[in-house]
């Protein structure tokens, strides 16, 4: 990770976006809270999230529109625009405005899609395919640090300031990273023409997902898991009422045991990558959510940490696995779409966990539930692990992928090649 890091193109861009992610945690809690003081129902603010989730759908889209322009001044305009679309929230003053808040979120939604699929193209360009996990590794620990307190401190801001003040901080963090990232030099050429109808550009990241083996694998098993995962959103608080008799505002506690976990992740996720590959560095995050759901249903606080820790290395080491196979496998043309789809794949099924976690917690003993997210989990990261060899690690004599029939999108395409 250090290797990374001593590239300043790379640390300007991890400057730029420690600005964007600062302002990302303290936001997205706060909006839910913004709701929740102004209606006091607890639905009206889940809603809240509901609305940023709601644009995944838009996938094919927004990533069609990203592939269409060069990515750093395209991401210098999507944080400026990220700004602007908060400006709204100034009006805000009673109930009546709740609708405001909700367009908002979902804006904010549509613009977080289009800034990771930005992101995961700059990246590409900027560093070389041998320190893209270290990269990715680098920005999701800082993504997992910023879990321990950001929410937090966004909550504590708005009661302390108020959410107008919060939306201008918000703001400042989105404006810093666009002047930061404005400062980088790439050499970048205009994106090709579009040599398809539009319907079969907006569906070829899906095609690209579909027809390479590692990519394929790698969504089906993940898609699988989490399916299940969403489900711990809800379980912990009944595992802190009924299994360790505290008040809900222990959760606060786990999830900063979590985020610990999610630091180390972070730290050994390029490591990982690059003992097992990508494929087995997303397998084993997933696998290692098993054994932490099956011993979260002991209410034992010893063995709860122990499993949030766990369930903390987890997280980074599946984002990590899934966005470097994503930029070694994907053509830079296709980035965008491929990288937006994949997103909505992965955050589409863990938003109907939430909600269905929600739904059974009320209706089956919550050790139950822990048991079955543990076995489903565990059964998903075995057959990830089994696909390993699918994407060795890097240097290694399997190393090369193998050719592959060309996806008609990257026809006549120069940088089509360039893995």
């Amino acid at each position: 990770m250090r290797t990374v890091l001593r590239r300043p193109d790379f640390r300007l861009l991890f400057g730029a976006l420690l600005a964007s992610m600062a302002a990302e945690s303290i936001l997205l809690l706060a909006l839910a809270i913004w709701v929740k003081d102004l209606t006091g129902s607890d639905g009206l603010a889940g809603a809240t999230i509901f609305a940023i989730i709601a644009p995944m759908t838009l996938a094919p889209l927004v990533g069609w529109v990203v592939d269409r322009y060069r990515r750093r001044p395209f991401f210098v305009a999507a944080n400026l625009g990220t700004a602007m679309l908060l400006t709204p929230l100034f009006a805000v003053r009673d109930r009546a405005d709740v609708w405001i808040i909700y367009v908002v979120a979902a804006l904010y939604g549509l613009s977080y899609l289009t800034l990771s699929a930005t992101l995961s193209g700059l990246i590409r360009q900027l560093v070389p395919s041998e320190l893209l996990a270290d990269a990715n590794g680098a920005l999701q620990t800082v993504r997992q640090g910023l879990r321990l307190g950001g929410p937090l401190a966004g909550a504590a801001l708005y009661a302390a300031v108020g959410g107008w003040l919060l939306a201008t901080l918000a703001m400042v963090g989105f404006v810093t990273a666009a002047a930061v990232v404005g400062l980088l030099r790439v050499a970048e050429a205009e994106p090709a023409a579009a040599t398809l109808r539009w319907p079969a550009e907006l569906g070829a990241g899906l095609q690209h997902l579909a027809g390479e083996p590692a990519l394929r694998r790698a969504l089906l098993g993940y898609g699988l898991g989490s399916l299940v995962m969403g489900f711990s959103e809800s379980l912990i608080f009944a595992y802190v009422d009924q299994g360790l008799d505290r008040d809900a505002a222990f959760v606060g506690v786990l999830v900063t045991v979590q985020g610990v976990g999610g630091l180390v992740g972070g730290l050994l996720s390029p490591a990982v990558v690059r003992r097992v590959g990508e494929v087995g560095a997303l397998a084993a995050g997933v696998t290692f959510f098993g054994p932490a759901a099956l011993a979260l249903a002991w209410p034992d606080l010893r063995l709860g940490v122990l499993a949030l820790l766990l369930a903390g290395v987890s997280l980074p080491l599946t984002m990590v696995g899934l966005a470097t196979l994503i930029q070694r496998r994907t053509p830079p043309r296709l980035l965008g779409r491929v990288a937006a789809a994949s997103e909505a794949l992965v955050s589409g099924p863990q938003a109907c966990s939430i909600g269905a976690g929600a739904l059974l917690v009320g209706v089956f003993d919550y050790r139950l539930l822990f048991v079955l997210v543990g076995v489903v989990t565990t059964a998903a990261g075995a057959w990830l692990w089994r696909g390993r060899r699918l994407s060795p690690p890097p240097g290694s004599p399997a190393g090369v992928p193998a050719p592959r029939r060309p996806h008609p999108a990257e026809h006549l395409t120069p940088d089509a090649t360039r893995l």
